[in-house]
């Protein structure tokens, strides 16, 4: 296929935005304040840079963090009479007082974190701000080798590896959505001490095809301990196929405050999708026999469906808060209760509502069969209405959980914290049951879980860090479900140079989802009564950060392994099954030159229930540099991924869901995409050119996903802006 050019009324207005974006960012920098007779130096800006904080000197041994010193005047000389008489107006701010984070991380300008909705626990996470992997903007190439997908932004994807491939108890419809959606313990809080405000925007393809991501933060702090957050994404494509528009929307706006004794954590979520399904394509066959060259472009191939369509919402609040009794006397040096034996009791609440819609028409169903040369509609059944479908379903579910925290010591020792805590979930499901109306009931269905769980975590110094945790569901719906997990992990440091060896355990026993057991729709109807799923699940890893490696093994065995078979209905396969991996990183510098690699082997006993490439691997490599020292830096390279040949997965609309087939093997194709990275003080701006190798190594048409073939050569344009105040 040609290479299709970018359409002159999206190419001019990037152009200039881009340009009032270069003009706006040196006429900030030319306005910055001298600090100590130089100028800033910029984050990122290379490592023999001497990069100042923008936020003062932190480095401070025993300094207030939110504390300045003496004001500078405007030729940066010392004003110290004007900071004299200021101590009479405004008194020093108080510092960040909090158990959860150490003096090395309240000594930061900004940081962020996920909240743990069951335990008094934090997981502090990086705020996405660096020049290395700016051109991964699609969130689920982020991970290991990416994602198998089903064609443009905002569709369903399920992991290659095996390992990380969700499995939904609740949502489960959303569960091909699983990383465009914003959950509790996803949504980010920040301190910042500065206002904090993050936007990047991507765009792609001519005006008819045209993909588009906006991602807007803001973060801001009341006071040391307080804070709120709102992040917005918004991803959108028209589609390069026909009828493959999708559009999804995640909102989180946030609310936290980590003070000395009392903390809490409180947001609301909404996720949305709008997804129009085509089934995917008549034919995978790339050599398709069609009337003349205007017919063979990508939005005139025929598609299974013309106006089958999937609305998916979910309204989601929450709440998690502790409170913490010190069991000894605190003295005015103490900038926490970290250090001290203390007990903490909290609760937390979750409430969450799932709404989707599945709609479609019988006359839009039709394609002619490229086998049997008849024409056939895409679904085989037609349970209720035999020219429409408008299939809904709602789910909703309430969490409450009262938790206690044993801290015996102190958070930083062998023995850091004791966690219990006692649960309660209330579950609604509704839809549409042809029995239950006839007979004069709704379709209504209300069930509760009451459940125990419990945890420990500690360290010692540097050299070891562990955790567990275990959950049991002891009485109504989902009763005898068990969750256990554990991991550690040992540090020795070679000259200084850390070398981690970890280790995870998982055992788990849990119920089938209320929708695997029970549906119906137009399409399909099921009734099932499936055992309990048994998972056990072993990894071992070595890290050497300063080498750029990491490698790991993992092993998992399931029994009675739930899956979506070849008809698309849920199945169960009645045995023991094993499935066996190894994962390999290493990121080789040579000078400028960056050779990054990702590499995973699995190996499935049964190919039938889960299904894997023997290999998958993804590389990126590109050449950094400075175009301007200080000022600008760059990275022009290659990313490619190659999964070799395996019976993937394929797609069902109607549920959803990906199911397993044995129609024709995807994968042992490499796909190419070209990209130039570049820094210029806060803002980064990406050019990329995706499927770079199409037509030129492999064929036209290429699949992830059997008949939905991934999208065709396109430049892409993104920036990225971090504003600091």
């Amino acid at each position: 296929m040609k290479l299709k050019a970018l359409n002159i009324r999206t190419f001019f207005p990037v152009a200039a935005v881009v340009f009032l974006c270069v003009v706006a960012a040196t006429h900030s920098a030319a306005q910055q304040p001298m600090v100590g007779g130089q100028r800033q130096a910029i984050p990122g800006a290379g490592s023999n840079q001497n990069i100042s904080d923008p936020y003062g000197d932190m480095r401070r041994v025993g300094g207030n963090p939110f504390e300045s010193g003496a004001e500078n005047n405007a030729n940066g000389t010392d004003n110290a009479l004007n900071a004299t008489r200021d101590t009479t107006k405004r008194k020093p701010r108080k510092p960040l007082e909090s158990y959860f984070f150490d003096d090395s991380t309240r000594m930061r300008p900004n940081f962020a974190w996920n909240v743990d909705m069951a335990r008094n626990r934090l997981k502090m996470i990086d705020i996405d701000t660096a020049m290395l992997g700016a051109q991964l903007d699609y969130p689920y190439l982020r991970e290991d080798v990416g994602d198998a997908i089903i064609g443009p932004l905002g569709a369903g994807t399920i992991p290659i590896n095996a390992g990380r491939r969700p499995q939904f108890r609740d949502w489960e419809f959303a569960q091909a959505l699983y990383s465009y959606f914003y959950d509790p313990e996803n949504a980010p809080f920040y301190n910042v001490k500065k206002p904090f405000t993050h936007l990047s925007y991507f765009t792609a393809g001519q005006k008819k095809y045209a993909e588009e991501t906006l991602w807007a933060t803001h973060a801001q702090n009341i006071s040391p301990s307080t804070g709120f957050n709102a992040n917005y994404r918004v991803r959108s494509a028209r589609g390069i196929y026909a009828w493959q528009a999708t559009r999804n929307r995640a909102l989180s706006l946030a609310f936290n405050h980590t003070g000395k004794r009392y903390s809490i954590h409180a947001g609301y979520i909404y996720n949305m999708a709008d997804l129009r399904e085509n089934g995917g394509l008549v034919s995978d066959s790339s050599n398709q026999v069609l009337t003349s060259p205007i017919s063979k472009l990508p939005e005139n191939l025929p598609v299974r469906m013309t106006d089958a369509r999937n609305l998916l919402k979910n309204n989601r609040y929450y709440l998690v808060q502790s409170f913490g009794f010190p069991l000894g006397r605190l003295s005015n040096d103490d900038m926490s209760i970290a250090g001290k034996p203390s007990v903490f009791f909290g609760n937390s609440i979750d409430y969450s509502r799932f709404w989707r819609k599945y709609t479609d028409t019988y006359a839009n169903t039709l394609f002619t069969d490229p086998i049997t040369n008849t024409k056939r509609s895409y679904y085989e059944n037609w349970n209720i209405s035999s020219t429409m479908s408008r299939d809904s379903i709602f789910e909703s579910r309430l969490s409450a959980r009262l938790f206690m925290q044993i801290q015996p010591w102190n958070r930083e020792s062998i023995v850091g914290v004791l966690d219990a805590g006692v649960g309660v979930d209330n579950h609604q499901y509704y839809m549409f049951d042809m029995s239950k109306y006839l007979a004069g009931f709704g379709g209504r269905d209300v069930k509760n879980s009451w459940y125990i769980y419990g945890g420990a975590g500690g360290q010692f110094r540097k050299y070891m860090q562990w955790d567990a945790k275990a959950r049991y569901v002891y009485g109504g719906y989902r009763s005898g479900d068990v969750d256990l997990t554990g991991n550690i992990d040992l540090s020795a440091f070679l000259r200084g140079r850390p070398i981690t060896v970890s280790g995870a355990f998982t055992q788990s026993l849990s119920s089938p989802g209320y929708w695997t057991d029970n549906f119906f729709s137009n399409h399909f109807a099921w009734n099932n009564s499936f055992s309990k799923e048994s998972l056990t699940r072993i990894d071992l890893g070595l890290k050497i950060p300063d080498l750029g490696f990491g490698a790991g093994v993992f092993q998992s065995l399931w029994v009675d392994k739930i899956y979506y078979g070849a008809d698309c209905k849920p199945a169960q396969y009645g045995g023991s099954l094993s499935l066996s991996g190894l994962y390999i990183e290493e990121n080789i510098p040579l000078w400028n030159l960056h050779l990054n690699h990702r590499v995973v082997v699995q190996s499935s006993s049964n190919n039938n229930v889960v299904p894997v490439p023997m290999t998958s691997a993804y590389l990126s490599y590109f050449y950094e540099f400075n175009v301007v020292k200080g000022v600008l830096r760059m990275q022009i390279g290659l990313d490619g991924w190659y999964t070799t040949s395996y019976y993937g997965f394929g797609y069902n609309p109607a549920t959803m869901q990906f199911y397993n087939q044995r129609e024709k093997k995807v994968g042992d194709f490499p796909m190419v995409d070209a990209f130039i990275n570049a820094k210029w003080k806060r803002m980064r701006i990406i050019l990329k050119m995706t499927h770079l190798n199409q037509g030129i190594i492999g064929s036209d048409l290429v699949f992830d996903v059997v008949h939905y073939p991934l999208n065709a050569r396109v430049f892409k344009i993104g920036i990225s802006w971090t504003f600091y105040d």
